[in-house]
């Protein structure tokens, strides 16, 4: 019913296994949707990441857009999943992370969000588009250091 709709369709794989998402896949086709990886721990910890998980899902779903959904504390990892090509990150918000509730620990302050967003701009025009070329920041030292030419 839900892929009947058209409207765009964020999955989430936390808890599941890879023969779970490729039904849910299956079942919802790949037109407007988004696979986000996850690890459903709240809060989870660095060892169950399974950042690598990023680029297996980009390789076995090609063509579907594959982001993050993070219950870490921190910015870190939700920070390696865009330079790991994640296109979305999801991340709980809160207005004090000392609530009671799983969630809250696992959450970010606004403060802290808007640094994720902050640090993803930054991540993302960092990645670049993989030519490599001399920058024109790169032409003064180029002519200075080098000491035979190319």
């Amino acid at each position: 019913a839900l892929r009947e709709t058209g409207k765009p369709v964020i999955l989430s794989t936390g808890m599941s296994t890879m023969d779970e998402i490729d039904r849910a896949v299956e079942t919802l086709g790949t037109n407007n949707l988004v696979i986000l990886h996850a690890t459903s721990t709240y809060p989870m910890e660095p060892e169950e990441a399974n950042m690598r998980m990023i680029p297996v899902l980009r390789d076995r779903f090609a063509g579907v857009p594959v982001g993050y959904s993070g219950h870490e504390r921190g910015l870190q990892i939700s920070l390696a999943a865009v330079a790991m090509g994640a296109v979305a990150v999801e991340r709980h918000i809160t207005l004090d992370r000392t609530m009671w509730g799983s969630d809250h620990a696992a959450s970010l302050e606004p403060g802290g969000f808007a640094t994720l967003v902050r640090d993803i701009r930054i991540i993302e025009a960092a990645r670049g588009d993989g030519v490599k070329k001399v920058f024109p920041g790169e032409e003064a030292p180029k002519a200075k250091l080098r000491r035979v030419p190319a």
